[in-house]
């Protein structure tokens, strides 16, 4: 798998790879929240694709203080070839490079496969509350 940034000709690929893999929700435009991505640290934003289709995707973030992960998602026909591990190595490592001391990400409760996957890379569950507020409504 090539890891590289992602393209504006992904965008169909990823918002369908996004919805099968059960990442997407009415309340969230997958094609906005690329829009919003794309104006903040761009090359964060990363695709796995093998033979030139995109089979993977990964959305990294840092604030200064943590590094943040969301919509990483592999093609459901590719899962169990470490392709979900080979991004988040690459996540980590890109977040390393920027002086990031921590990795924060969030799974839906009750998403055990999701959340086992994560265990198995050597992350934890930290016991907080996510608290959000929406400032600007998608639908």
């Amino acid at each position: 798998m090539l890891i590289r940034p992602f393209a504006l000709s992904d965008l169909s690929t990823v918002v369908a790879l996004w919805a099968d893999a059960g990442l997407t929700r009415p309340w969230n435009d997958p094609i906005k929240d690329i829009e919003r991505k794309l104006t903040t640290q761009p090359e964060l934003f990363l695709v796995g694709e093998h033979d030139g289709a995109v089979i993977a995707t990964v959305m990294i973030g840092y604030d200064g203080h943590r590094g943040w992960v969301h919509y990483l998602a592999v093609a459901e026909s590719r899962r169990g070839e470490r392709l979900g591990q080979a991004l988040m190595a690459e996540a980590e490592r890109l977040l390393t490079e920027r002086g990031c001391p921590k990795i924060n990400l969030m799974v839906r409760s009750g998403n055990e496969r999701v959340i086992g996957f994560y265990e198995s890379i050597g992350y934890g569950t930290d016991e907080v509350a996510v608290l959000s507020k929406r400032l600007i409504p998608d639908v």
